[in-house]
């Protein structure tokens, strides 16, 4: 105001907000190594001035608030970014499974039970009366039984672990929205400029994670409150309120599905851990096997037809070499490669002969063995069948591994980017406490020079 007094006050505020300022800079440089922090920064502003005739005079400076450094958007990408990276980590873990089921260049798989199946009917044209070749004939067809139950049974087993991770996940997705409604509600009601962002960092920070397990979309409202729902609109959190995602076991298939609120989500989740664990489940395992029975069903319907065209060693016509099976669901071959089991337990009744007359005739024998080069399951033989079904499976875990490439890059970059915005630089911390410094030194000085010209103003009044 043009007095000593108003000066004195000028510096006094501006001493207050430097050392306010220093405190934010303290606490960066503390934060460095922090996860999920965020860096604050003060932010002056001008105090309202005066004016005395045609004379203005200006009240100082005022710490207005501690700001938080982040860029909304970028944070968006990340949660984003971090969400399909996850999914596709959950996929290709489950598919890998799959893929380990039939890894033919290890030595497991279905390729070489059979190859060898129909190389015992081969065998068995060369000496069609030998009870041990007719014998072998059975053994490789229990063998071929045995790998596409174990096959099937193995895929069963996958799906029953997904169905696990399903429940477990489901559990950590609750665990984190409870968390994030109340960090909602104490944002709403806190005073403290900074206890505010350090809860806002640790919202952020649960958001994060919540995206590691399923793709949400998250919307601010006004006062710094946040809506989430997941990719398909169910809501996770609004406000300070969170609803809890439940699981039930479909009736028919048995699959654990996911419930909002009392509505089935299952095939609307995307996105996160739970999205790849569902994508996996329910399209990569199912498909595999799907195509498991199909190839068990032709094998069985084709031998089946062939060896019913023969007769067996005492000139009986030939019966259904593998037992039939009763699919699970009306109008599939849902269940043949589980079921799958060879019929026949008496050697003698293998029908090698292709007349009723000739029992060591071996006709049928090779029919049966030429069954193998025949278009049994979709335009292909068996073997064909096969190396496209183990072909597609290694395609589609190689697509996603090289999807997850790029979504690494494209998150290590996002968060490059973040830590240049909101990470903290020591340098920059070092200037800003050099300058603070400075500046709340010179206001210092400036007290005591208002202090000295006070002194002096006295003493003069006083006549000293």
């Amino acid at each position: 105001m043009g007095t000593l007094s108003g000066s004195l006050n000028i510096a006094l505020s501006a001493l207050m907000a430097d050392q306010a300022a220093v405190e934010v800079t303290s606490n960066n440089i503390a934060n460095a190594n922090t996860p999920g922090y965020s860096r604050q920064r003060p932010v002056f502003v001008e105090q309202p001035s005066v004016t005395f005739g045609n004379l203005q005079f200006g009240l100082g400076t005022e710490l207005q608030s501690i700001q938080r450094v982040t860029d909304p958007i970028l944070e968006l990408q990340i949660d984003h970014e971090t969400q399909n990276q996850n999914q596709l980590s959950a996929f290709i873990g489950a598919m890998n499974q799959v893929n380990a089921l039939f890894n033919e260049t290890q030595g497991v798989g279905l390729q070489s039970a059979i190859t060898q199946f129909f190389n015992s009917f081969q065998e068995l044209s060369t000496n069609p009366t030998s009870t041990v070749m007719r014998q072998a004939v059975l053994n490789a067809g229990q063998n071929l039984s045995t790998a596409f139950n174990q096959a099937s049974n193995t895929l069963t087993q996958i799906r029953g672990s997904l169905d696990q991770s399903v429940n477990q996940v489901v559990g950590q997705i609750n665990n984190l929205t409870s968390q994030i409604a109340t960090l909602d509600n104490q944002i709403g009601t806190v005073t403290s400029t900074q206890s505010g962002n350090q809860l806002q960092d640790q919202r952020n920070q649960l958001i994060n994670q919540l995206s590691a397990l399923i793709g949400v979309s998250v919307i601010n409202v006004n006062g710094g409150s946040l809506t989430i729902t997941t990719a398909n609109g169910a809501p996770l959190v609004v406000g300070n309120q969170s609803y809890a995602l439940t699981t039930q076991p479909d009736p028919t298939t048995g699959s654990e599905q996911v419930y909002d609120q009392g509505s089935n989500i299952t095939t609307g989740i995307h996105g996160g851990q739970l999205g790849g664990v569902i994508e996996a489940r329910d399209q990569g395992v199912i498909a595999a096997q799907a195509q498991l029975d199909n190839l068990a069903a032709s094998i069985m319907n084709a031998v089946n037809t062939q060896h019913q065209q023969g007769y067996d060693l005492s000139g009986a016509a030939g019966g259904q070499f593998f037992a039939p099976f009763t699919p699970t669901q009306p109008g599939t071959n849902e269940g043949a490669a589980a079921q799958m089991a060879v019929a026949i337990t008496d050697p003698t009744q293998v029908a090698a002969s292709s007349s009723a007359s000739s029992p060591g005739d071996n006709g049928n024998a090779l029919a049966l063995a030429a069954v193998q080069n025949q278009p049994i399951i979709n335009n292909q033989t068996a073997g064909a069948f096969y190396a496209g079904f183990i072909g597609g499976l290694g395609n589609e875990v190689s697509n996603a591994t090289n999807e997850q490439q790029t979504s690494n890059l494209i998150l290590q970059q996002l968060q490059n980017q973040r830590a240049n915005v909101s990470g903290v630089s020591m340098d920059e911390e070092a200037a800003n406490l050099v300058k603070y410094q400075l500046a709340y030194e010179a206001s210092a000085r400036v007290i005591a020079t208002v202090d000295a010209l006070d002194q002096t103003t006295m003493n003069l009044v006083n006549g000293g």
